[in-house]
């Protein structure tokens, strides 16, 4: 089986991917929506990407390409608590504070701004594809002074040095990863925990009141919805579709019940996939 993940080898996404199929190959792709259309167009048979960080909360791309491009289901849920480190080539661990500039992720960026605010002050951040990406472009260029933000096994993997253990803003810090397949899969991580049922729903035009009446579906029920988002339609300015995520554990005929009234109000609504949830038993360095 191939198990598409973003890319290169030792990003946290790769992590999630080797950890829930340690037996299967895994394929790197430069960004997440090439991920999600491998899966889409057939080119791997699961695939694995971010979709929300504690810190940066939602994983916008992800969330917008499963809505607009992706009618691949969601199959499994994979948390996976990370910690961010600053990492430079070892010619200049040195000199590491006068670095010109800083490169990774947006979101691993983001998660590590009071740091960058403090200790590197008015440096240059560019960002990348993934963190890994950032580390093995910095291993390539030795005489250059830019640091790199990523897991530890990228510094293992590209020969880099740390400067700067866990420089994410808070300590718990944790990244939540959809695993997308048309087929049953098995993940080999033991904490399973409760079972999810994500759904998109557009709410009905000019009804006073539709996103309240939307959600009362859900809790004259007392479904628990554990995440509601909203993003742009893409159509016009301000329409908007919303994600949420609900606690459907037994639930299943009630979940159903909740879509169909949901229609008959007017809203369109589309299951994403249930699901169970895993985490990892130990912290990503």
């Amino acid at each position: 089986m191939k198990v598409g993940y973003l890319g290169p080898v030792a990003t946290f996404t790769h992590t999630a991917a080797v950890s829930a199929f340690p037996h299967d190959e895994a394929v790197a792709y430069a960004s997440i929506p090439d991920c999600i259309m491998a899966i889409e167009k057939g080119r791997v048979d699961v695939a694995v990407v971010p979709i929300e960080n504690t810190i940066e909360g939602t994983v916008n791309v992800t969330l917008d390409y499963l809505f607009h491009q992706s009618s691949v289901p969601i199959v499994a849920e994979i948390v996976v608590p990370i910690a961010q480190h600053v990492m430079v080539h070892p010619n200049n661990s040195n000199t590491w504070q006068s670095v010109q500039k800083v490169m990774s992720h947006p979101q691993a960026i983001a998660q590590c701004h009071t740091f960058l605010q403090t200790e590197l002050y008015g440096v240059e951040r560019e960002t990348t594809p993934s963190t890994a990406y950032a580390a093995e472009w910095v291993s390539k260029h030795p005489n250059e002074l830019i640091a790199a933000i990523a897991p530890y096994m990228a510094a293992e993997t590209y020969g880099l040095t740390i400067v700067q253990e866990n420089a994410q803003d808070i300590e718990l810090n944790q990244t939540r990863f959809v695993v997308l397949s048309r087929h049953p899969v098995t993940i080999a991580l033991p904490d399973r925990e409760e079972e999810k049922t994500s759904v998109s729903v557009i709410l009905p035009n000019n009804m006073p009141g539709a996103l309240h009446k939307v959600l009362a579906t859900f809790a004259w029920r007392n479904i628990d919805m554990s995440k509601i988002e909203s993003r742009p339609l893409k159509t016009s300015l301000g329409e908007y579709f919303f994600l949420i995520d609900l606690l459907s554990d037994g639930e299943a005929q009630l979940v159903q019940n909740a879509l169909e009234e949901i229609a008959l109000l007017g809203g369109t609504t589309r299951e994403l996939g249930t699901y169970h949830v895993y985490r990892l038993p130990v912290k990503v360095k």
